[in-house]
C-alpha cells in the first residue's frame, strides 16, 4: 500500500505546508510506511496528482491536505478507480464533508486516519464536473463562491466568513428566473437559489438536510423560490438547520437521480465552494463512485 499526500498550501487561513510535512514524516517514518508528499502549485493540479497515482494501477491510499476545495479536487481525481481511496486530511476553512461523521475533528489527526475503514460514496456530475458533497445555483452560489475573498481576513474564518459573504449578496440581489426540470416536472418560476447534496454540511456550518445519504443512488435538491429581504433571516435559519419542512411556502423538497436548471445568463454555480458558471446547469448521480477511508471508530450513518 503506497500514501499520497496532496498539500494544497491556498487552502484555509494560511499555508500549513510546513506543519503538514512535519506530522507527516514524523508518523509515517516511525510506522515505515510507503509514503511521498506533493505540493500543489495551482488550482486543478490536486486532481492531476490524484489521477496519475490512481492510473499507475497500485493500490493507494491519498490524503487529501486542505478543505472541501482540496478533497474536492482529488476525490474527482480518483473517482471510479478501484485501486485508490482517498479521504480528508483536514486543514481548510470549512472541512464540511467529514461534518457527516460523528467526530470530524478526527480528520485532523493523521494517527487515527492510518487505522481507517471504509465506503463508497456517491458523486454529483456538473456539467463536465464532479462533486463530492453539496452543489447550488444562485444566491446560495454566489454567497460560497465568494466566501474566499473573506477567509483570509482576520477574525472571518468559518461561519464568519460565509456571514460576510451572505450579507454582501443579498445586498446584490435575491433572485434569478430558472426553469428548472424534475422528477417529470418542469418548473418556470424565480427563485432565490437551488441546492442539491450528496453529503450534508456546507457553509461552515449549514445542514441543510440532515438525512442526506452519500451511498443511496439519490440527490437531495431544495429549490427555494422567492425570498423578500425582509424574510430572509427567518428563512435562512431554518434552512440552515435542516427545518426545510417548516417553510412549505418558500421550499419544496425533491429526491431524483437527475435536475437541469436552465438559467437567463452565464450563472454562478457552487461545486464544493469552488466556482463554475454555465446557462445550462445538468446534475445527477455519477456513474464514477470513489472509495473513501476513514478513521475506523467513526460512523456516518444517521
Amino acid at each position: 500500500m503506497k500514501h499520497l499526500f496532496i498539500i494544497n498550501p491556498a487552502a484555509g487561513s494560511r499555508d500549513r505546508t510546513a506543519a503538514y510535512t512535519a506530522a507527516i514524516t514524523e508518523i509515517c517514518g516511525k510506522r515505515g510506511l510507503d509514503y511521498r508528499i506533493a505540493v500543489s502549485s495551482a488550482p486543478g493540479e490536486c486532481r492531476r496528482l490524484a489521477r496519475e497515482a490512481a492510473e499507475t494501477g497500485e493500490a493507494y491510499r491519498i490524503y487529501a491536505c486542505g478543505g472541501d476545495g482540496t478533497l474536492n479536487e482529488v476525490a474527482s481525481g480518483a473517482a471510479g478507480w478501484d485501486n485508490a481511496a482517498v479521504t480528508a486530511y483536514s486543514g481548510g476553512s470549512g472541512n464540511d464533508f467529514v461534518k457527516i461523521f460523528d467526530q470530524p475533528k478526527a480528520f485532523f489527526d493523521l494517527e487515527r486516519l492510518l487505522d481507517a475503514k471504509e465506503a463508497v460514496f456517491d458523486l454529483i456530475r456538473c456539467n463536465d464536473d464532479l462533486s463530492l458533497n453539496i452543489c447550488s445555483v444562485g444566491l446560495d452560489a454566489r454567497i460560497g463562491t465568494d466566501v474566499s475573498r473573506y477567509k483570509r481576513i482576520p477574525l472571518l474564518q468559518g461561519f464568519r466568513a460565509y456571514a460576510a459573504s451572505t450579507l454582501v449578496n443579498i445586498i446584490r440581489g435575491i433572485s434569478e428566473h430558472y426553469v428548472v426540470e424534475i422528477n417529470g416536472e418542469t418548473i418556470d418560476d424565480e427563485q432565490t437559489f437551488v441546492c442539491v447534496c450528496n453529503g450534508r454540511f456546507y457553509g461552515g456550518g449549514f445542514n441543510p438536510v440532515p438525512d442526506a445519504d452519500p451511498t443511496d443512488g439519490l440527490l437531495d435538491v431544495l429549490l427555494v423560490r422567492k425570498v423578500h429581504r425582509l424574510e430572509i433571516p427567518a428563512v435562512i435559519g431554518k434552512y440552515k438547520n435542516g427545518c426545510y419542512a417548516q417553510l412549505p411556502d418558500f421550499v419544496r423538497h425533491f429526491r431524483t437521480d437527475h435536475i437541469t436548471i436552465r438559467c437567463d445568463k452565464p450563472t454562478p454555480i457552487n461545486l464544493d465552494g469552488e466556482l463554475r458558471t454555465a446557462q445550462v446547469v445538468d446534475m445527477s448521480i455519477a456513474k464514477e463512485k470513489v472509495r473513501f477511508f476513514y478513521p475506523k471508530e467513526l460512523t456516518w450513518h444517521k
